[in-house]
């Protein structure tokens, strides 16, 4: 039950997590493998329902806050009560906003056909404004380039026990969900395919004993820079998975972990946790 739960809940996100796919491989297309120029940073989308002024607004907070996390790389904004002043506010640092209908092309049905239908906002923040609220939080924009993530994630579900591919076909919703994590923190990523895996003789359960430079010579040629590693074991009682993340990172180790989450938030915390090493941030163990 607690697996078709599990199933379930990510079945429903995974039309969101195919747009921000799609976002992801639009930017790495239309750039020619880097990041998409500084205004993608200043740039968030979250579900709101119809398009009234209300929910709008809703929405403008919540992009708001994304945006100050991926331009700072600080995923410890989350939350932060320092925010709510500049969220009630968020409006006044929109520069341009619109909608795409997650029903488009379906006929109109009662209440979805007006104020209850859902749709994808995005709105686009003014950098100086932007970068003006981070000063004022002690926090500075993260202009230099970004590494590219080469992520290598294990998958416990009872016995089966995987890694996550470029190319398997049971890694496609943990796919999705890695590049809406991307997406949402200003990052990218490479995974290893399944016969690089073999020919490295790397396996799941052996994940973690892997030294970071053997794990770094399978996704190189991908453009892998650098090494992330989780392990996200389900935990029935939990209803969650159980994930522990490490990298190492200009000859320091950093480790972080946290329990109870669906994968989706995993790998946003994986991700985040990841941005906030490599943007100088701090250790996420420390953070939490």
């Amino acid at each position: 039950m607690a697996a078709l739960l599990e199933t379930k809940r990510n079945v429903i996100a995974a039309l969101a997590r195919s747009v921000a796919y799609a976002l992801l491989a639009a930017a790495l297309i239309c750039c020619g493998g880097a990041l998409a120029a500084d205004d993608s940073l200043y740039r968030a989308q979250t579900v709101v329902t119809g398009q009234g002024e209300p929910n709008r607004i809703i929405g403008f907070a919540a992009c708001l806050e994304d945006v100050l996390i991926k331009v700072s790389g600080q995923p410890m904004l989350a939350g932060d009560r320092r925010l709510a002043a500049y969220k009630s506010r968020a409006k006044e640092f929109v520069s341009s906003f619109d909608y795409h209908d997650q029903y488009a092309g379906k006929p109109h049905h009662d209440e979805q056909g007006t104020r209850d239908r859902p749709y994808d906002l995005t709105a686009a923040f003014d950098a100086k404004k932007v970068d003006g609220i981070l000063g004022r939080l002690d926090l500075k924009p993260w202009r230099s380039q970004r590494p590219v993530l080469g992520v290598f994630a294990e998958m416990q579900h009872g016995p089966k026990d995987t890694i996550v591919t470029s190319d398997g076909r049971d890694s496609d919703l943990q796919r999705d969900a890695l590049a809406a994590a991307a997406v949402k923190r200003g990052m990218r990523f490479v995974l290893p395919d399944a016969s690089a895996l073999t020919n490295a003789d790397v396996t799941a359960a052996g994940l973690l004993k892997v030294p970071p430079a053997r794990l770094s010579a399978i996704v190189a040629p991908q453009g892998g820079e650098a090494i992330l590693v989780g392990r996200l074991v389900w935990d029935d009682k939990d209803l969650g998975w159980a994930t522990q993340w490490r990298m190492a990172w200009h000859g320091r180790d950093y480790a972080w972990q946290f329990r109870g989450v669906t994968f989706d938030e995993a790998f946003r915390r994986g991700v985040g946790g990841a941005a906030q090493v490599l943007s100088g941030n701090g250790d996420p163990a420390r953070s939490r």
